[in-house]
């Protein structure tokens, strides 16, 4: 029988190295969209005097991918030209050379418009983002454990985590990077159409306008950009049948600029403290750009562009005031439709398939499988009738839900560790992005990534804001691991 014989000098290499990973910090990012893979991207590059074990919790086969970019439907597509898009802060057209080098728009000939420039599919970022993150996860230096998080509790110094295939993991610092949650239907609607074959609550879901069919009188709930891929997608499946897109304000998404412009205006020297003064600034502003020959567009990139700063010097009565009143204007002019979308709408309106009213749902009944809504048009007491035969919510993320949205959010609520941002945009962090709790108070070893920290820093939507936010909390999580250990947890020894 031959005997294994084990090198000294190996097995002493070996288990130095077991000792090594074993005390290595780990860091734990839950959520793998854009968000969390940005901020597990410049985590990893960063210069670490011991590098961390980098874990990102997202069950999609693919990083960067979330909600956003992970759909199939061709009608999908970025919102913003593709030179302005990209995972690197310091090369905004690192998105568009990868798309050049990987060829990644061929066979889709409506991706380059007239005026030069390039509107890919939503896919076509998901698949860039998911690429940059995979030298990472070949070397080791991030793991994607493709599981979703049910359980996260506090141990000691550090956090247990445990995924829906029942795997713990110990983390020394969490990265929150979970999207909204889907949008709530109004009033009654869920629970008057919840078995009704063609009610669809939550369109992002793949294959959810398929029992649509292309005749079929179709009502959408709400008017922003998700209305508008929904309108788009069901023109490019060769819909026919009249639409009627409904919302109080009865708003639709605008397209971008007719010619290209620079960021116009100044918010910053003479900052407002009230959403008064702020909208007649930005008005004021408008009408000059007008009379220069410009469109509001390259003003409203201003606001885009100092929105944190404008923000952060706002009270929060004033900024609550803001999303009370004004966030529905703000968002139809901030988020613009691709013009593939935006030719959709306006082809269905001249063909007059689509009416866009401003109302909302009195109530609702079905009959003989077809839904019969009164509508109540908004500064009138007048209500109509219409008959439809689907119903599709588009009305933006349920906010006020993303606390009991997943399990581990409402298990970290409950302990005292999360709460609402006063907002109502997200979740309650500092400055920092540290996760604020009304029994934990401010938690360092916690922290917030992308829009759910929208509460706090103001614009956080756009993908400029959020590479940038991600690169942030990947500072700041790097500034917690080199930071030096209280004496009262060194070894004594």
């Amino acid at each position: 029988m031959n005997q294994l014989i084990v090198n000294p000098m190996t097995l002493s290499a070996l288990s130095e190295s077991m000792v090594q990973k074993a005390s290595l910090p780990v860091v734990a990012i839950i959520g793998g969209g854009v968000s969390g893979a940005a901020t597990a991207f410049h985590l990893a590059q960063a210069g670490h005097i011991q590098p961390p074990e980098i874990v990102v919790f997202e069950p999609r086969e693919g990083l960067g991918r979330g909600l956003a970019y992970d759909t199939a439907e061709p009608a999908h597509r970025i919102n913003v030209p593709a030179a302005r898009m990209s995972l690197l802060t310091d090369e905004p057209d690192h998105f568009l050379r990868w798309i050049d080098e990987q060829a990644a728009t061929s066979g889709d000939a409506d991706a380059l418009r007239p005026d030069g420039h390039l509107f890919p599919r939503r896919s076509v970022f998901g698949d860039y983002v998911n690429a940059m993150l995979q030298p990472f996860v070949a070397s080791g230096a991030v793991q994607h454990r493709r599981s979703a998080v049910v359980h996260l509790v506090r141990e000691g110094q550090r956090w247990c985590i445990v995924g829906d295939d029942g795997a713990q993991t110990m983390a020394d610092i969490v990265v929150i990077a979970t999207s909204h949650p889907p949008p709530v239907a109004p009033g009654q609607l869920q629970t008057v159409l919840k078995d009704h074959p063609r009610f669809v609550p939550d369109p992002t879901r793949a294959g959810a306008l398929e029992a649509i069919r292309s005749s079929d009188r179709v009502l959408v709930v709400g008017n922003g950009l998700t209305s508008a891929d929904v309108i788009a997608a069901l023109a490019l499946k060769g819909h026919t049948g009249p639409i009627t897109a409904i919302s109080r304000r009865g708003l639709r998404s605008r397209g971008h600029a007719p010619f290209p412009q620079d960021p116009t205006g100044d918010f910053l020297t003479d900052p407002a403290f009230t959403a008064l003064t702020l909208l007649k600034n930005i008005r004021d502003t408008i009408r000059q750009a007008v009379s220069d020959g410009l469109t509001w567009h390259g003003v409203i990139d201003q606001v885009r562009a100092q929105g944190q700063a404008l923000w952060q010097v706002l009270p929060l009565a004033e900024r609550q005031r803001i999303v009370r009143h004004l966030r529905p204007y703000w968002d139809v002019h901030r988020f613009r439709v691709a013009p593939q979308v935006e030719a959709a709408l306006d082809g269905a309106i001249a063909a007059e398939r689509l009416e866009i009213l401003a109302g909302s749902i009195a109530a609702a009944h079905v009959e003989n499988d077809a839904v019969r809504c009164r509508l109540r048009l908004r500064r009138s007491h007048e209500t109509i009738e219409k008959t439809y035969d689907a119903v599709v919510v588009t009305t933006g993320p349920g906010h006020g839900g993303i606390l009991a949205s997943q399990p581990f959010l409402a298990e970290l609520s409950e302990s005292g560790y999360l709460e609402l941002d006063p907002t109502g945009l997200g979740l309650s962090c500092t400055r920092n992005s540290e996760a604020i709790g009304p029994a934990a108070g401010v938690s360092p070893t916690l922290l917030i990534a992308g829009p759910l920290a929208r509460g706090t820093f103001g614009e956080l939507m756009g993908l400029p804001q959020v590479t940038e936010h991600a690169a942030f909390v990947a500072s700041v999580v790097a500034g917690r691991l080199q930071a030096p250990v209280p004496k009262t947890a060194q070894n004594p020894l």
